[in-house]
C-alpha cells in the first residue's frame, strides 16, 4: 500500500514539475518574441523612425546589452531568492518594455524601451533553467532543457511571419500592444500555476552551501573554464538564430531573393523551427546515450557547412531558402546541449551564478555581432533608398554574414576543450 502511494506521489511530482517547467518556458517563448519581431517590422521601424541597418543593429543590440548587464545579478539572485518572485517581477519589467516599444516616436526611447524587455530575459531564460535543475534529476535534463527551447521558439515563429501580417493589418505599434496583452495573460499563468521545488533535505543542502563563502564562490564561477567554453560554444551556435532570425533576416531575403516580404520573415522563422526540432532531437539522444561533446562538434561542422551554401547563393527560389534556413536552424540547434553541461559542471548551490556567468557570453556575443554586421551591411552601402527604406546588395549582405562561418569554426575549437559529464552533476 504504502508502495503504491509513492509511485502515485512520485507520478503527481513528475507531472507537476512538467506542467511548471512548461508554463515558466512561455515567458521564454514571449522573450523571444520580443527579440525577433524586430525582423517582422524592420522596413516599418525604418521609414517610421528614420533608421539605417546600424540603427537596426543598434536596436536590437539594447536588448542584448541589458542582458550582459543584468545576468549576473540575475543568477547571484536567483541562488538567493524565490524563482517563482523573480520570473514574475522580469515579466512586469518586459511587459512595460514592451509598451514603451509601442508607444516610442525615437530611435531613442525605442532603444530605451527595448533594453527593459532585454531586463526581463537576463531572468526569465536562468529561472527556466532554476526549475528544470531542481525539479528533474540531470539524467533528464538535456531533454527537458530541449522541450523549453522547443516552447521559446514557437514565441520566435510567432514573431515572424504571423507578426508581419498582424503589423501590416492593423499598424506595427498596434500589433506591439497586442504583444503586451498576451504577456498580461501569461503573467497571471506563471502566478496561479508556477511554484519553486519543495525545501527537501537536498534544497536545505544547497541553502546552506550558498550562504557558506559568497564571493569565494562567486570566483570560482567566474574562472570555471567549463562555463567559458560552453559559453563561447553556445554562443557562437546560437548567432544565426540570433542575429539573422532577429533583425537582417527578412531584408536579406526580399531584398537579394526577391522574397515577399512577409513569405520572407515567413522563410526566416525556418530556422526557429529546425530549432525546435533539433533542441529535442539533440537533448533527447544526448541523455539516452549520456554523450554531449561529440554532437556539440557534429553541429558546429555541419552548420558552417549550411551556412557556406546559403552565402553563396546570390539567387535562390523561395523553397530552396526555406529548406536551407530550416537546415541551419536543425543543424545549430546542437547548442541546447551547452545548458545542461553547464549544470553539470557547476556546484548545486551555485546553479544559476554558473549559468549566469555563462550566460553572459551567450548573450553578449549576439549584441556585438548584430552591431558589427550592421556595419558592415552599412560600410559600402551605395545609399540608395526606396520608400525610405534602404535597399541593399548581395556584397553587402556577404560582407555582413561572413562573421558566421568564422563564428561556427570557433564553436568547433571551443567544444574540443569541452569536458564531457556523461549526464552527471558535479556532485554525483
Amino acid at each position: 500500500m504504502e508502495t503504491q502511494t509513492l509511485k502515485e506521489e512520485t507520478k503527481t511530482s513528475y507531472f507537476l514539475a512538467w506542467v511548471i517547467c512548461i508554463c515558466a518556458g512561455l515567458f521564454f517563448a514571449y522573450e523571444l518574441m520580443q527579440f525577433h519581431m524586430l525582423n517582422a517590422i524592420s522596413p516599418m521601424l525604418m521609414k517610421d523612425l528614420k533608421i539605417t541597418a546600424t540603427n537596426l543593429g543598434v536596436l536590437g543590440s539594447t536588448y542584448l546589452l541589458a542582458d550582459v548587464i543584468f545576468l549576473l545579478p540575475a543568477g547571484i539572485i536567483l541562488d538567493y531568492f524565490s524563482t517563482r518572485k523573480v520570473i514574475l517581477a522580469a515579466l512586469v519589467v518586459c511587459i512595460l518594455g514592451t509598451v514603451g516599444f509601442a508607444l516610442a516616436t525615437n530611435f531613442a526611447f525605442a532603444c530605451f524601451a527595448h533594453f527593459l524587455s532585454g531586463i526581463g530575459n537576463a531572468f526569465c531564460f536562468l529561472s527556466c533553467m532554476m526549475f528544470i535543475s531542481r525539479w528533474f534529476p540531470p539524467k533528464k535534463q538535456a531533454f527537458v532543457v530541449g522541450i523549453v527551447i522547443t516552447l521559446g521558439m514557437f514565441g520566435g515563429v510567432l514573431a515572424q511571419a504571423p507578426f508581419t501580417i498582424l503589423a501590416e493589418s492593423v499598424t506595427w505599434r498596434n500589433a506591439v500592444l497586442i504583444d503586451a496583452l498576451i504577456g498580461v495573460v501569461i503573467f497571471f499563468l506563471i502566478f496561479f500555476v508556477v511554484r519553486d521545488a519543495p525545501s527537501t533535505t537536498f534544497i536545505k543542502e544547497i541553502k546552506k552551501e550558498r550562504n557558506s563563502h559568497f564571493f569565494k564562490d562567486l570566483f570560482s564561477c567566474l574562472l570555471n573554464k567549463q562555463n567559458i567554453f560552453c559559453g563561447i560554444y553556445t554562443s557562437f551556435t546560437n548567432l544565426p538564430l540570433m542575429v539573422i532570425g532577429a533583425a537582417y533576416g527578412s531584408l536579406y531575403l526580399s531584398q537579394i531573393h526577391k522574397i515577399p516580404f512577409s513569405e520572407a520573415s515567413f522563410v526566416t522563422s525556418m530556422i526557429c523551427m529546425g530549432t525546435i526540432l533539433g533542441s529535442t532531437l539533440f537533448g533527447y539522444v544526448s541523455d539516452k546515450t549520456g554523450a554531449r561533446k561529440k554532437y556539440m562538434m557534429m553541429g558546429a561542422l555541419a552548420s558552417l557547412a549550411c551556412m557556406l551554401v546559403i552565402l553563396s547563393m546570390q539567387h535562390a527560389s523561395f523553397s530552396v531558402m526555406l529548406i536551407l534556413f530550416f537546415l541551419l536552424g536543425l543543424l545549430s540547434s546542437s547548442q541546447v546541449l551547452g545548458y545542461p553541461l553547464i549544470t553539470e559542471h557547476s556546484p548545486k548551490h551555485l546553479t544559476g551564478t554558473s549559468m549566469a556567468v555563462a550566460a553572459l557570453i551567450i548573450m553578449g556575443f549576439p549584441g556585438l555581432v548584430q552591431f558589427i554586421c550592421g556595419k558592415l551591411i552599412d560600410s559600402n552601402w551605395s545609399g540608395k533608398i526606396v520608400d525610405g527604406t534602404p535597399i541593399y546588395a548581395y556584397t553587402d549582405f556577404l560582407r555582413g554574414f561572413m562573421v558566421f562561418p568564422v563564428t561556427f569554426l570557433f564553436a568547433f575549437i571551443a567544444a574540443l576543450f569541452i569536458k564531457e559529464s556523461k549526464a552527471k552533476t558535479q556532485e554525483a
